[in-house]
């Protein structure tokens, strides 16, 4: 099973910008889906972003034009940028491996830590 950890979070202020680092291990990196997913308290957890084996992304319509997913093979890594952030992205920002089912992905591993984003205005 891969494992992941997340990291790169911290308080921003409204309008800048961070990225994220999803770190993972195993040998199959390569040829999986990875996605970025967010929860703020109270609320459940939502797919922001993801990239799939091919290096194709996509991403929630809340995040689009603000958000960019990208993979680095060779480091086992996918980070996430985020620019012109905004006090709703405030959460804890969690990555995870992706299957694709019948027309939807899905998290496939059980969740780490997380990394704590936080947005003042």
């Amino acid at each position: 099973q891969v494992q992941f950890v997340e990291s790169g979070g911290g308080l921003v202020q409204a309008g800048g910008s961070l990225r994220l680092s999803c770190a993972a291990s195993g040998s199959t990196f390569s040829i999986i889906h990875i996605g970025w997913y967010r929860q703020a308290p109270g609320k459940q957890r939502d797919l922001v972003a993801l990239v799939d084996s091919g290096g194709t992304a996509s991403y929630a319509d809340s995040v689009k034009g603000r958000f960019t997913i990208s993979r680095d093979n060779a480091r086992n890594t996918v980070y996430l940028q985020m620019n012109s952030l905004t006090p709703e992205d405030t959460a804890v920002y969690l990555c995870n491996r992706l299957v694709y089912r019948s027309g939807t992905y899905y998290p496939l591993n059980s969740w780490g830590q997380g990394t704590q984003v936080t947005v003042s205005s």
